[in-house]
């Protein structure tokens, strides 16, 4: 059998060369795929560029359709009227108002004291009662006032018999002068004693007198009619005419005042109105300004002039009778000086300022709009008074212009100029 024996050729080494071109497929189309997206973009272009030019020949006046679904709608869409609430001018009188801050003033303010010294025993108010002038209050015991009367009324019953037993033997003695029985100086004597005892009479009564009026007093009445505050005292506490504090206070509140400031430029039309003699009605506002409290009219003017801050002091006087205004409430005052007659009322909402001064949007033909320039008198609440730039009648635009220019396109909503533009709760003059 015949062996062969296996003998290891030596390794032959590895020679690179190049791939072939089937291992290199998959890395071409990744370096190249910006170039079909190319492609693709231009084809959409191309599409795109050959429709429009279609519509365009089929369109031939240029007009593109905008409706619902149509290919131009979201390229040109027309001027739609802008939504604004409108309002008609109007000629009529306008009033001018001072307006300024004022505080509620009891008319006439009372504190009740004690005038004698005693123990209280009554007391005939309610707390936050309006009493009338004379009306009794508090009764303090009167009853050593009673004592001291007694005691002069026997003083004086005393001094009376001692007088008249004087003047018994004063008219003796002066038949014993005559007669020549006794000196003058006896004489001169008793008419002396008379006169002591006339005297001590009149003593006795003004005593008399002080016991009743100390009593009286005992008996404390209200001074002026008005409210009743909360009381200072008790009964059974023992008051003292030397007292500080008092026994309550009363308020006059039928009527009432209002202090309130006004601008020291604004004191020569005021005084010029005072000086006619024409009552000027004066309104008072609450807080916010908004709702009318009372209205009364002026009673006086301060005789000088804040220098602090440049205002005068005025006092107005209201009824009150629904007890409307309470002491040191706040108000806003509103001072009726003058009213303008035929002048044209618009919103003031409708007045804007500018560069050029003041304007207005009036509305002309087919709801547009256009810029007027007006002239102002003042404002008064929600409504202004222009002199000139509109006539009556007009439209103007009170809501909604800061969307308009010239000749904007509107679709107007109506509103209306409250009353007779008398609501006084804005600036004055």
């Amino acid at each position: 059998m015949a062996h062969f024996e296996t003998v290891d050729l030596p390794k032959t080494p590895e020679v690179r060369g190049p791939r072939p071109a089937s291992d290199n497929s998959e890395a071409r189309p990744r370096k190249r795929w910006w170039i079909w997206g190319l492609v693709i973009v231009v084809a959409a272009a191309g599409i795109w560029y050959f429709r429009t030019r279609g519509i365009q020949a089929s369109n031939p006046g240029g007009v593109t359709a905008t409706g619902p679904g149509s290919p131009g709608a979201a390229m040109s869409m027309p001027d739609q009227p802008l939504p604004v609430v409108v309002a008609t001018t109007r000629k009529g009188d306008l009033p001018v108002y001072f307006n300024g801050l004022g505080t509620v003033t009891a008319f006439n303010t009372v504190t009740v004291r004690s005038r004698v010294d005693g123990q209280i025993v009554k007391i005939n108010f309610t707390e936050g009662q309006f009493v009338k002038e004379g009306d009794s209050l508090i009764e303090i015991d009167p009853r050593p006032f009673q004592v001291q009367k007694e005691q002069a009324e026997g003083q004086l019953a005393k001094d009376q018999a001692q007088l008249k037993d004087a003047q018994v033997d004063y008219e003796r003695y002066q038949m014993l002068f005559k007669e020549g029985v006794i000196a003058k100086q006896q004489l001169d004597t008793q008419q002396a004693l008379v006169g002591q005892s006339e005297g001590a009479i009149k003593a006795d009564v003004a005593q008399i007198d002080n016991a009743k009026l100390q009593i009286t007093y005992s008996h404390i009445t209200s001074p002026i009619g008005g409210r009743v505050g909360l009381r200072l005292v008790d009964i059974g506490n023992i008051v003292h005419a030397t007292d500080t504090n008092g026994l309550v206070v009363i308020t006059q509140l039928q009527p009432i005042a209002v202090l309130f400031s006004l601008p020291q430029d604004q004191l020569p039309q005021v005084m010029a109105r005072m000086r006619s003699g024409a009552p000027m009605i004066a309104e008072a506002y609450d807080r916010d300004n908004s709702d009318k409290i009372a209205t009364g009219k002026l009673l006086t003017i301060d005789n000088q002039i804040d220098t602090t801050t440049g205002t005068y002091k005025l006092k107005a006087v209201f009824d009150n009778s629904k007890n409307e205004l309470f002491p040191n409430q706040f108000v806003n005052m509103h001072l009726l000086v003058e009213t303008e007659k035929n002048v044209m009322i618009v919103p003031t909402t409708a007045v804007l300022r500018g560069p050029k001064g003041t304007y207005v949007f009036a509305v002309v033909q087919d709801n547009t709009v256009k810029m007027q320039d007006v002239t102002l008198t003042h404002s008064t609440g929600d409504v202004t008074g222009i002199s000139a730039g509109l006539a009556p009648g007009e439209v103007v635009v009170v809501d909604g212009q800061d969307k308009l220019q010239n000749g904007s396109k509107i679709d107007p909503r109506n509103s209306r100029i409250g009353g007779s533009g008398a609501s006084p709760g804005g600036p004055a003059r």
